[in-house]
């Protein structure tokens, strides 16, 4: 067994020591608080954005470009990864976690402007994303640098899943959405890893969002407003 593996369990080994305590009263169901959908870049460490290391309390989901939806017969649907928590468990919270610099988003824009050529698995992917980007290619402001334009889309991409989410019959009524960005690089600010909210229930103006969640008002920005 090569020395990935061995590490992986010799970690897991101290994680069921801390843990075995942990997930007494979680045996025979759950009950997340919120459904985070995150992209599956691992840099981006799902639960630790959020602090978390409490079993049943966030409902993790990731892939590439945080998507929430995913093609089926009758078309494009609400993904059941995402739609399972807030149809079978209670869950009332949904946050779709994008972040900058993000690959699928890069490879997106690619795919949009210069043509792109990936293995049958990951066109696949890129194809769910390339309609929810391609209005916002066309709306980006000529001056921008590539790594500005990449950022840009993964605000745009975000909202578009946050609209998904919003416009489903299939989600309940009453669950809240919301769309946030991971900064990987420093982008927001100078502190890397820090989530930014740039989108609540479908609004993204920066100023009513402060207005209306003076609370976390200093969390809140977007680098584009288009």
């Amino acid at each position: 067994m090569n020395r990935t593996v061995r590490e992986l369990l010799e970690r897991n080994a101290e994680h069921a020591a801390t843990f075995h305590d942990r997930l007494d009263g979680h045996q025979d169901g759950q009950r997340p608080d919120v459904v985070s959908v995150c992209c599956s870049d691992s840099r981006v460490l799902g639960d630790h954005v959020w602090g978390n290391d409490e079993p049943g309390r966030i409902f993790t989901c990731s892939n590439i470009g945080n998507r929430v939806v995913q093609r089926t017969d009758d078309g494009l649907v609400v993904s059941g990864d995402v739609l399972y928590p807030l149809e079978h468990t209670g869950t009332d919270t949904a946050v779709v976690v994008g972040h900058t610099g993000c690959g699928a988003v890069t490879a997106t824009y690619d795919y949009l402007t210069d043509g792109l050529s990936e293995p049958p698995g990951i066109e696949h992917c890129i194809e769910l994303l390339a309609p929810h980007l391609e209005a916002g290619v066309e709306r980006l402001p000529e001056e921008l640098d590539r790594e500005a334009a990449i950022d840009r889309l993964v605000e745009y991409n975000v909202d578009r899943q946050v609209d998904s989410l919003l416009d489903s019959e299939d989600v309940p009524d009453g669950v809240d959405v919301l769309g946030v960005v991971y900064d990987l690089h420093g982008t927001y600010s100078e502190r890397r890893g820090e989530v930014h909210v740039v989108n609540v229930d479908g609004e993204t103006d920066v100023d009513t969002l402060r207005d209306a969640h003076p609370d976390v008002d200093s969390r809140i920005a977007r680098l584009w407003t288009y």
